[in-house]
């Protein structure tokens, strides 16, 4: 999850727009919560993880830290392993198609 300012589409400071760019350029599956939209969550989010600014990248519950951060792991090449990468269509399909010993597409459902 990014808490950030903005949107991924429409990043409102540099810094969120920066965090997009590497996590897009990695492949990372993530979600994101403009901070600008809640103020509340904006506020004691600084408290709850004692981290004074964003963006702010948590993986698994768990803070990561901001861009500075995010940096160093790239740069280490630790980004990868530490966050999940979005699934390839392939990949999904396959996972699909083996959920059960039979599997039928179709639109709608079976009672429709």
């Amino acid at each position: 999850m990014l808490f950030m300012k903005g949107s991924p589409k429409e990043p409102r400071c540099g810094f969120s727009k920066q965090m997009v760019e590497i996590l897009s350029k990695h492949g990372v599956a993530f979600s994101s919560f403009d901070v600008f939209s809640d103020e509340e969550v904006r506020q004691g989010l600084k408290t709850f993880s004692n981290w004074p600014t964003y963006p702010q990248l948590y993986v698994a519950g768990e803070l990561i830290g901001g861009l500075d951060i995010i940096k160093e792991l790239e740069a280490s090449g630790e980004l990868g392993a530490i966050c999940p990468k979005v699934q390839k269509l392939e990949d999904r399909l396959k996972a699909l198609i083996n959920k059960a010993p039979v599997m039928l597409f179709m639109k709608g459902n079976k009672q429709v």
